[in-house]
């Protein structure tokens, strides 16, 4: 009954592991299907190499599973809050991913240095604060999925394409499965050359604002100026 959106997330997944953003069975990726109430994510601790389109599992947005005899990905309430939270949002992508990562861990955001960030966020990287012991004991990845919306309170997830949850890692999100997954991997770059270039200037500053608005705009909104334009 879902096997386009099953074909696309089963897909998505192995772009994970193209990539070069997963480590084991540790990240899952996911779409929504808005007008069906529904998405599909990985099903939870299976090998990459080994799964199929119909392994992939169907839930409803209440999270009540509708198609597929495997369990979902542990993380699925996380996704499911920021469905229900972030409507202009299709698809989510997660892994612990090494450089974004320890950004994550390190609980600290990443700072816009250069323009490859500016061409996907319009400053920082955001990061969440840390669960509190019973957020962990209680619904942890619900809780997971709050602490990213709470962060985001002030910020639109349709500029800022991802978030750092700290002590665990990165999600991403996109129009669909695939965009996430293209979001996640520029995130885990980003936060390599954030790295490097700290490396090579210990005191390096922010990019200028009127930088970092240029390059993002050229991409983004209304006066978006990058790539080919759509035909009608």
């Amino acid at each position: 009954m879902y096997e386009d959106l099953k074909q696309r997330v089963f897909e998505a997944n192995l772009k994970l592991v193209e990539y070069g953003l997963v480590i084991l069975t540790f990240g899952n990726v996911s779409e929504v299907d808005r007008e069906k109430g529904v998405m599909a994510i990985k099903p939870s601790g299976v090998a990459y190499d080994r799964m199929k389109p119909e392994d992939m599992v169907v839930l409803d947005l209440s999270g009540k599973q509708v198609e597929g005899r495997l369990q979902p990905s542990s993380d699925t309430p996380t996704h499911l809050v920021l469905y229900t939270s972030f409507p202009a949002i299709g698809g989510i992508a997660h892994a612990h991913s090494e450089y974004a990562t320890a950004f994550a861990q390190a609980g600290e955001e990443i700072p816009c240095y250069g323009t490859t960030q500016a061409d996907f966020f319009p400053g920082h990287v955001p990061s969440t604060r840390e669960l509190k012991e019973e957020e962990v004991l209680n619904d942890y990845e619900q809780n997971t999925g709050k602490v990213i919306v709470e962060r985001f309170k002030h910020l639109d997830p349709t500029h800022y394409p991802a978030c750092l949850v700290t002590g665990h890692g990165p999600f991403a999100w996109g129009q669909s499965a695939r965009e996430a997954v293209d979001h996640l991997l520029a995130l885990e770059r980003i936060a390599k050359m954030a790295l490097l270039t700290r490396l090579v200037q210990p005191g390096v500053k922010d990019l200028p604002e009127y930088l970092i608005k240029k390059h993002f705009e050229r991409k983004h909104g209304p006066k978006a100026y990058y790539g080919q334009r759509k035909e009608k």
